[in-house]
Parts: C-alpha cells; sequence; structure tokens
C-alpha cells in the first residue's frame, strides 16, 4: 500500500496581476520507507511540494491522501494534529527557537503534544545520544557550530516517531564534511524505515537516493529509480 499519494495536484498563486502555476497536475505514490530526491532549478515548485506534502500548504485542486487518509482537505485543526503526529521536518536554516537550549527545542514539539515531562527527558536524552549531543544539551543554537544545529534539528523533527521525514536544502548551509555527516545521519533514520524525502540542488545527495524526482516549471518530468 502506498504511503503518500498525490492525485492532480495543482497549486496557483497570485502575485500581483500575475497568476503563477506552481504545481501543475502532480500525480505521485510513495511507499513506506522510500528515499526520495526532488531536484530541479530554482523555482520548478520543488519547494511548494514539500509543503504541500507536509501540510503547511493546501493545493487549488486534487487529492492527497497519506496513509490511506485523505489529508489535504482536511480544516486547519486536523491538518495541525497529523502534522504533529506524522511528518518531520527538516530545514535549511534550522528553525531553532534561540532562547532555548538544544534540548528544550528538541522537546517542543513533544509539549505542544501534551507529552508528560518525564517522558519527555527520558525521549530527549535518547534523541541527544543519537545525534552525538550529549554534551550540548544545555547550548543555545548560538553556541553550537552549523553542524550541530543541524543534528539538534533532526532530533527535533524526529522525536514524534513520524512516519515521513520531509527535509528541504538539509545541507545547504553546512559545509561538505559537515553535510556528509548529516546526510549519514539521516540516511541512518531512513534504514529504520522512517520515509525520507529530500530537497536537495546537489547532484551527489540526489544520486544517494533510491528514487530520484525532477520537476520543471512546476511538472515532473523524471521520476527515475536507482
Amino acid at each position: 500500500m502506498s504511503q503518500i499519494e498525490l492525485r492532480d495536484i495543482d497549486r496557483v498563486f497570485e502575485i500581483g496581476d500575475t497568476r503563477v502555476h506552481a504545481l501543475k497536475s502532480i500525480s505521485l505514490t510513495i511507499d513506506a520507507g522510500e528515499y526520495v530526491a526532488v531536484m530541479g532549478p530554482s523555482g520548478s515548485g520543488k519547494s511548494t511540494l514539500l509543503n504541500i506534502l507536509g501540510l503547511l500548504d493546501r493545493p487549488d485542486r486534487g487529492q492527497y491522501r497519506l496513509e490511506d487518509r485523505e489529508v489535504g482537505a482536511l480544516p486547519p485543526d486536523q491538518q495541525a494534529a497529523v502534522r504533529s503526529r506524522r511528518i518531520g521536518f527538516v530545514f535549511q536554516s534550522f528553525h531553532l527557537v534561540p532562547r532555548l537550549s538544544a534540548a528544550e527545542n528538541i522537546a517542543l514539539p513533544m509539549v505542544l503534544a501534551g507529552i508528560a515531562p518525564a517522558e519527555r527527558r527520558r525521549r530527549v536524552a535518547e534523541a541527544l545520544a543519537d545525534v552525538g549531543l550529549e554534551a550540548r544539551a544545555q547550548h543555545r543554537p548560538q553556541q553550537l557550530s552549523g553542524g550541530q544545529r543541524q543534528r539538534v534539528a533532526i532530533a527535533r523533527a524526529t522525536i514524534m516517531q513520524p512516519a515521513v521525514l520531509l527535509a528541504d536544502e538539509p545541507t545547504g548551509n553546512l559545509d561538505r564534511a559537515t553535510g556528509a555527516e548529516v546526510t549519514a545521519l539521516l540516511e541512518t533514520l531512513n534504514h529504520g524505515g522512517t520515509t525520507l524525502i529530500v530537497v536537495t540542488h546537489d547532484p551527489a545527495l540526489g544520486e544517494r537516493a533510491g528514487r530520484r524526482l525532477l520537476m520543471e516549471d512546476g511538472a515532473l518530468s523524471d521520476d527515475r529509480r536507482r
């Protein structure tokens, strides 16, 4: 059974007097546990596609089913609940809360979900160990390197044990060696069964994925499995 199903997805933005057709009749299925790279030039629709998959945006037309449930047309509060429990996000610019420590940033999704403090502490300790940052638990983001901040972001994205992890240029702000470490961490999560969908401009990262989607002018122009 497919974990993600998109059928005839359109997304149009109104910019002044101009209509920008960001996504055009996207139909796509992704199975549980796949490792997918979404590639293409700037403005091709990659991030718009990721935002729709992550329920951060909704299509103007078409159907989005996640785990055999129509989610694209759910009310905002129900979409937020699905997003909280089933989808994790990793961004190029980390999006950590500056005033919170690494441990507090990782715990934030659990606080919002109402998980008990003792359970939060246990999961945060495990997550910090998994990303090799036990000694940085009380450091704030400005006290961490770029690679460390991205590892905190990955731990936060996966603390709710999501089925799908979406990563938008996760190595874009990192040097090559640090980017390789972050890529290895994401791939470890994928090997554990998490569906991993990565938007990237990096051909080397794209080649590592088991499947590569190429986008041009809002449409899928190629869908290739390795």
